[in-house]
């Protein structure tokens, strides 16, 4: 698997977000190939104002593009993020979903009872497919021996590549329209299914 270098973090979001498609991450022996991923652009994104108040927590999105972003979420579920674009711009790209490649026993371990179409088929779901924690976060997906690696990007890409609104975003940041800011390849049956956000209570 050929690591992914600097450059192709150090990008606009929407097109990392892109072409993170078909792309493998790793964390020790389990490996996915990424089938959905949604972009969050901090400063000019509805979606993602909490990216643009800088934090303890959410300080690699602030660094330098190709590190590791993990948050805690409904009060059980690891998101793991890319960092990209330029630095001080918090801009990330959310890994999604995705097929796993190697380290079936592994995941199977951790997954036990959930069907395999299913062992990544959400971010949540992601996450504890690999092992990701939040000891992550920052990690540098650019160093040699890096905790979390990113690489195959160049492979080709199963079928077209279909986009519409992310995930659960409630507010402007959930139109479709002005937003279609998740990605996913057509026809796989990894891709998380799509909801909208519930009704504010």
């Amino acid at each position: 698997m050929t690591p992914l270098g600097r450059p192709f973090f150090a990008r606009p979001v929407l097109e990392v977000a892109q072409d993170l498609l078909g792309a493998r991450v790793q964390v020790g022996d389990v490996r996915v190939r990424v089938t959905e991923t949604e972009a969050y652009a901090g400063l000019t994104d509805p979606a993602s104002r909490v990216l643009s108040r800088p934090s303890r927590h959410n300080a690699p999105v602030f660094g330098p593009a190709g590190h590791a972003f993990v948050y805690f979420t409904y009060g059980h579920h690891w998101m793991l993020c890319v960092v990209t674009g330029e630095e001080d711009v918090p801009e990330v790209v959310l890994l999604r979903a995705g097929e796993v490649e190697l380290g079936h026993a592994t995941v199977a371990a951790r997954r036990a009872g959930v069907r395999e179409r299913d062992w990544c088929r959400g971010p949540g779901r992601l996450t504890r497919a690999l092992g990701v924690t939040g000891e992550l976060s920052g990690a540098d997906l650019c160093a040699p021996g890096a905790p979390v690696r990113l690489g195959g990007a160049e492979a080709a890409v199963r079928g077209p590549v279909r986009t519409g609104p992310r995930v659960g975003v409630r507010g402007p940041g959930g139109d479709g329209a002005a937003y279609p800011w998740r990605f996913w390849l057509e026809g796989e049956p990894t891709v998380s299914a799509y909801r909208p956000a519930a009704p504010r209570r």
